[in-house]
């Protein structure tokens, strides 16, 4: 199973956010930081901002930042909300699934189980849970030390 961009690029945005819950950051700040598209990262702060994750402030001196503290965020709801589908197989499309055996297969019971338990391990993780290495992702994201907030 992959993750389709949009949730990865979900993920980031929100790492980035939470390794400085206290401070805004931009679009274009955030995309240089990953060495992504700013293209790409606005539709997916566009939905963050959507779901409640973040809070924008538009204009001169805007941006954004977490609109709940990283430990109030669960990586399984923003994985099950950023994803479009979890079809991880044709048959789990009922209104386009081709699949000539599928009123018969055993096999998606088991593709729903594995599906759940990779969604519930996600729902056991926060984001801060996934920021308490700051100074460590500040390095890799050349984000100046300082402006990281405390763990």
């Amino acid at each position: 199973m992959q993750l389709t961009l949009y949730s990865d690029y979900s993920l980031r945005v929100l790492i980035y956010l939470g390794m400085r819950p206290q401070r805004q950051a931009t679009i274009t700040e955030i995309a240089e930081s990953y060495g992504i598209s700013r293209n790409h990262l606005v539709k997916v702060v566009h939905n963050l901002a959507n779901l409640g994750y973040i809070k924008t402030t538009r204009g001169r001196g805007g941006g954004m930042q977490l609109a709940y503290r990283p430990e109030q965020i669960n990586i399984g709801e923003v994985v099950e909300k950023a994803e479009p589908n979890f079809d991880l197989v044709e048959c789990f499309d009922r209104e386009n699934n081709t699949c000539p055996i599928a009123p018969g297969c055993a096999l998606i019971k088991a593709l729903k189980a594995a599906k759940s338990a990779f969604l519930e391990v996600l729902r056991g993780y926060t984001l801060a849970d996934v920021v308490v290495n700051r100074e460590e992702l500040a390095v890799l994201l050349k984000v100046d030390i300082a402006t990281i907030g405390k763990a």
